[in-house]
């Protein structure tokens, strides 16, 4: 029974005087160790929530999967900015977040990185909405470097918690630590105990009358039925919990919603319920096998959100718009200690000035012509498999094999309607040039504040000549292509080409962290070209291509006196990373709310052509 040895177990270790709280603090302490030991933060549960967002909290489970291949294998469920190495997780839905689930399948016989060899995405409301009979449906596991092809298949449990099973499940879980003998039920010290952990002081002086109410059967003890009850009309008429026994979190009364939706999926999380491992980021972090886990123990590479700086440059993860997501960008790693090396520091950077600029721009021409040779083409398998799961085949507008040359498939067309333009009609409304990772800020400051650190960018620096006191107080938009990207760029707005400017200069990467280096000013000092648009809603646009390393070359299939569409294709850039910048006039535009508050965070957004940029707000005539 739940009393006699129950309260000598829990009280070992109390003050001397046999005061109270210290056995409370203990049994505080123990709900929280239980809390961080699968689990490190709980961003699910930080944001207040509306009732009329709120779309439930989802049970996902992974049944089976059958693949092409015997070794042993993980699984990842990632929802948002959060991924979780487990089989089964709850997930909290909202009506406008993120709700498109990708279960990720991973080869583990690597001892550094495990291999992604299928995934599906699911999409929970539609699934939940679903007029079906089973919570279980099976789904084609996909090829990472082609959806089109399929490798195996999944079988997925899905279904929307019942509320009072919510409340019971929460109840188990708090038995299941505060009950010190194990016997399922409760002695009216370890209810006291348990009272007092949820921080109500009416309730704590009232502990022995709930008790009693709590006890239906008279037995003198408090079963696991009786207290859900208990908790379910108590909470109605006058809540007892006031702060979360699990992390210590203060609760809104009046706020019954947030209240539950955080103490479930902060016990779900904590108490090891689930065979799992959260807080991971990307799918790509949670299937990290040994050596990387010792790098990051080390600090020698960390996952993390913001300024790509130090360690943080190991790892660059970007915010998939579309499927509401982060993920992981695929860089060799020799490259990122190499750009860390020269980028990061003052010594590097003294080699670039000291020479080797002219080395870099001498290897960047070399390349360019090593990648427009007949002997390129057999590179091109190599890089599709590199980028697998970044680079969709099934867009391509022709067959691997017309493409006789790496560049020309690097500068590859995509089938007519794979980058729908956004509001194609309305030209009040601007839209992305490329598909990169974007930053938008509404100033120059803005940007300095939170990406670029290079100690001498201005927009005069950037435009030169081109350059109006309109610009220099305006909007800017920065389209970062990586290797992967389909690298033509496009017209973001209407209007007609005034002129164009190239300006010569140095080849430096484009990489967050070269741009994140307060000892390079990448954007003022690589070769550019500036162009003029002129355009009836947002006033002057200003269009800068700005060359990297590798990048030789900027061909434009437009020119000047051109009258334009937005969405329609300006150029391209050859073979290596590089990068769009638009800049608006003052108050012409406002910006997409989700891309500054990403940009806000020094996160950059994933984005396609064609996808809305900014609404113009510049008043007719000015």
């Amino acid at each position: 029974m739940g009393h006699g040895n129950s309260r000598q177990d829990c009280s070992s270790g109390d003050s001397a005087d046999g005061s109270k709280p210290s056995r409370i603090r203990r049994l505080r302490r123990r709900l929280r160790l239980h809390s961080r030991r699968n689990s490190a933060s709980h961003p699910q549960t930080s944001k207040i929530l509306k009732e009329e967002d709120f779309a439930g909290i989802a049970l996902i489970r992974i049944i089976s999967a059958e693949m092409k291949f015997k070794d042993k294998w993980l699984a990842c469920i990632t929802l948002g900015e959060q991924t979780f190495r487990t089989h089964e997780k709850k997930l909290l839905l909202e009506k406008q977040g993120a709700h498109l689930a990708r279960i990720s399948v991973f080869e583990t016989n690597r001892l550094s990185r495990n291999n992604l060899i299928g995934y599906c995405e699911v999409d929970l409301l539609e699934f939940l909405s679903q007029d079906c009979s089973s919570d279980t449906e099976v789904f084609d596991l996909l090829d990472p470097s082609s959806a089109s092809t399929i490798v195996g298949h999944i079988s997925i449990s899905c279904c929307i918690e019942d509320p009072i099973e919510t409340e019971k499940t929460f109840v188990r879980r708090i038995l299941s630590i505060v009950d010190c003998n194990e016997d399922g039920e409760l002695s009216l010290d370890e209810f006291s105990d348990l009272i007092d952990a949820f921080g109500n002081k009416l309730a704590a002086e009232k502990k022995e009358e709930i008790f009693k109410q709590a006890d239906k059967n008279g037995d003198g003890v408090v079963s696991l039925d009786e207290l859900a009850t208990l908790l379910a009309i108590q909470n109605e008429k006058e809540p007892i919990i006031n702060c979360c026994p699990v992390c210590g979190e203060v609760l809104e009364v009046s706020d019954g919603l947030n209240n539950m939706i955080h103490m479930t999926l902060c016990f779900d999380e904590g108490t090891g319920n689930q065979v799992m491992t959260g807080g991971f980021l990307t799918d790509k972090e949670a299937s990290s096998g040994w050596m990387f886990k010792l790098s990051e123990w080390a600090h020698f590479s960390t996952f993390d959100i913001g300024l790509r700086s130090g360690s943080s440059a190991s790892h660059i993860l970007v915010y998939d718009r579309r499927k509401k997501r982060l993920v992981e960008e695929i860089i060799d790693r020799k490259i990122v200690l190499s750009m860390r090396a020269i980028y990061q520091s003052k010594f590097g950077l003294g080699l670039m000035d000291n020479g080797a600029k002219e080395i870099l721009r001498s290897l960047s021409e070399k390349q360019g012509k090593k990648m427009d040779s007949v002997e390129s083409a057999k590179e091109i398998p190599n890089f599709i498999e590199f980028f697998k799961d970044q680079i969709n085949m099934d867009e391509v507008k022709y067959p691997l094999e017309q493409f006789k040359t790496f560049n020309e498939f690097f500068i590859r067309e995509l089938k007519l309607g794979a980058r729908p333009i956004a509001f194609v009609e309305r030209d009040d409304i601007a839209v992305c040039a490329a598909d990169c990772r974007l930053m938008a800020f509404n100033s120059v400051a803005d940007s300095i504040r939170c990406w670029i650190k290079g100690r001498k960018f201005s927009i005069q620096g950037l435009l030169n000549e081109m350059c109006s006191s309109e610009f220099s107080n305006g909007a800017l938009v920065i389209f970062r292509l990586a290797p992967q990207d389909y690298h033509r760029f496009h017209f973001p707005v209407s209007g007609t080409i005034e002129k164009f400017l190239e300006l010569p200069g140095c080849l430096y990467t484009v990489n967050p962290i070269a741009v994140n280096s307060k000892y390079c000013n990448v954007f003022t000092e690589n070769k550019r070209v500036v162009s003029i648009i002129s355009t009836e809603h947002f006033g002057k646009v200003a269009f800068v291509a700005i060359g990297a390393t590798m990048v030789g070359s900027i061909n434009f299939s437009k020119k000047e006196g051109d009258y334009v569409r937005k969405g329609d294709e300006f150029g391209y850039f050859s073979f290596g990373g590089s990068t769009v910048i638009c800049v608006f006039e003052k108050d012409s535009i406002r910006i997409d709310e989700d891309l500054l508050e990403n940009s806000g965070r020094s996160l950059e957004t994933l984005v396609s052509v064609g996808m809305q940029l900014g609404v113009s707000v510049k008043k007719q005539g000015n």
